[in-house]
């Protein structure tokens, strides 16, 4: 009788206890490409191009946006970006907060005008940049006005000499 009870009550304060602690895991997540390193070794400077590093890498996560075409920096396609990004990333949160990256590698294939793997580059975690807004507000320069200021500042600004409008100012 009394061992039933003695476990009834452990049962009764370690219960809640593992259910409170367990939405303190961590959560893991991967994002972006999956590397495969033989893969990424296998694609050689100056041999491979944008085909072969289609079939070896896959479609990149992402291409640059400009490039030049025809003598002329322009908006390209992916098949024309002359820089291929891989982005893979490994993350961990705990319950509620923000994910924060753990691993992370960028793979930037580059290329040349006619289509040739011309350098590849690796970065890794240490390129993630940490940005933390001021405060809800973006910051300008110049003057701060209130919302009044702002309302009636320009009454009697308007058609004043030498303000440049129409009949006041040089030339009006």
């Amino acid at each position: 009788m009394r061992s039933t009870r003695a476990l009834k009550t452990a049962l009764a304060l370690v219960l809640p206890a593992a259910l409170m602690s367990s939405g303190c895991t961590q959560l893991r997540s991967h994002q972006g490409y999956i590397v495969d390193s033989l893969l990424l070794d296998s694609v050689a400077v100056g041999i491979d191009n944008r085909a072969s590093v289609e079939r070896t890498l896959g479609r990149p996560t992402f291409a640059s946006q400009f490039g030049v075409v025809g003598g002329q920096s322009q908006i390209v396609t992916a098949d024309q970006a002359s820089d291929w990004y891989y982005l893979s990333r490994n993350t961990r949160q705990l319950a509620f907060a923000s994910p924060r990256p753990v691993e992370q590698m960028l793979v930037r294939v580059r290329f040349d005008a006619a289509g040739n793997v011309v350098a590849i580059d690796r970065t890794g975690v240490e390129t993630v940049a940490n940005i933390r807004p001021e405060s809800d507000s973006t910051p300008t320069l110049g003057r701060e006005r209130s919302f009044f200021e702002e309302l009636f500042g320009n009454i009697g600004t308007v058609g004043a000499a030498g303000a440049g409008g129409p009949g006041g100012g040089p030339g009006g």
